[in-house]
């Protein structure tokens, strides 16, 4: 039996010699100056590693999609809407950055009634039991008065009752993304993202539109008149014809739930889209199209093989900003 030295057999497992990696080869380092340049510290996240270079893709990417003139189609939870990243959409479309809308139905009313009422700032650790008695509604560390929602029944209501006779004059059901419009119309406010699809005619969808509290307004209405309708049907197809019309897409998603997939259904239509991020917290380990990567998407179609891609796995009220404000620029 041969006597080997333990230091020499730990050298032959652990202290191989490495081979020289191909191709072109990027240095990790982070950002080191005297004086600040915001676009040189957002440039040098390519260079940090782990979600900070995601981040930096996901920034050069959307600058492509403005290149090369696709439609973007933009979604997002409800919560994005609650928070301050409402506003940062809103400019975008005001601006017209933005092809196409979609989100969820919280999303919707929740666009609204901030035209109505502000929200305030509030706890995460907040007793539920004691907001409960103030009629403080909770989002995270976001509070909404109740009564926000009594004045939003009496805004939504005469829009239903004048959709509803627009139904009956026509003969046609009405399309969830036609009430959308009227809502953004009829609040009249700059501050908010369907006020600016309408005054742009920006397409804006939901796929969720009774899951809230205009689902609420919608099913009070309907007792009363039961003969009213809205058509969900005829958004779909309208979104497939953006998607199917469109020379290039790009899809930017914030977070999960049925707007991102929403998009990315729509754009399977075409054999893909061209270019997509993913800004989400979810992970892909349970199967979910909300957590699953941009792989999962191209195994589907919805989004090419040769797409410009990158999931960035973090909070979107921290990283959609930046994004914004390096790659929208005018």
């Amino acid at each position: 039996m041969t006597n080997l030295n333990p230091f020499e057999k730990a050298k032959e497992h652990v202290l191989k010699k490495s081979e020289e990696l191909e191709g072109d080869k990027i240095e990790i380092k982070g950002y080191v100056s005297e004086k600040f340049d915001f676009d040189k510290f957002l440039d040098s996240y390519l260079t940090t590693g782990f979600q900070a270079t995601n981040l930096k893709r996901a920034i050069d990417i959307v600058k492509k999609m403005q290149e090369d003139n696709a439609v973007i189609f933009l979604g997002c939870n409800s919560n994005m809407v609650s928070s301050g990243v409402r506003d940062i959409m809103a400019d975008l479309v005001k601006r017209k950055k933005i092809g196409v809308f979609v989100t969820t139905g919280g999303g919707i009313e929740e666009d609204i009634i901030k035209c109505i009422g502000p929200f305030y700032l509030g706890d995460f650790n907040a007793s539920g039991e004691k907001l409960r008695d103030k009629g403080i509604n909770r989002t995270g560390n976001i509070f909404v008065p109740n009564q926000r929602y009594l004045d939003f029944e009496k805004f939504v209501q005469p829009i239903l009752q004048r959709l509803f006779e627009r139904q009956k004059n026509e003969n046609r059901a009405i399309p969830s993304s036609e009430l959308i419009m009227e809502l953004g119309k009829e609040v009249n406010n700059e501050s908010s993202i369907l006020y600016w699809c309408w005054k742009n005619k920006t397409p804006a969808f939901c796929p969720s539109i009774t899951d809230g509290a205009l689902g609420d307004q919608i099913s009070f209405f309907k007792y009363n008149n039961p003969e009213f309708v809205i058509d969900v049907a005829e958004d779909m197809k309208a979104l497939d014809e953006i998607s199917i019309t469109s020379k290039k897409t790009g899809i930017i998603t914030l977070g999960s739930s049925a707007a991102k997939h929403h998009i990315c259904n729509a754009n399977q239509f075409r054999g893909g889209a061209d270019y997509a991020i993913y800004i989400t917290t979810e992970g892909d380990e349970y199967g979910s199209d909300s957590g699953a990567r941009v792989e999962e998407a191209i195994s589907w179609g919805k989004v090419k093989v040769e797409s410009e891609n990158v999931k960035v796995h973090g909070d979107a009220t921290i990283i959609f900003p930046l994004i914004a404000v390096s790659a929208f620029r005018d």
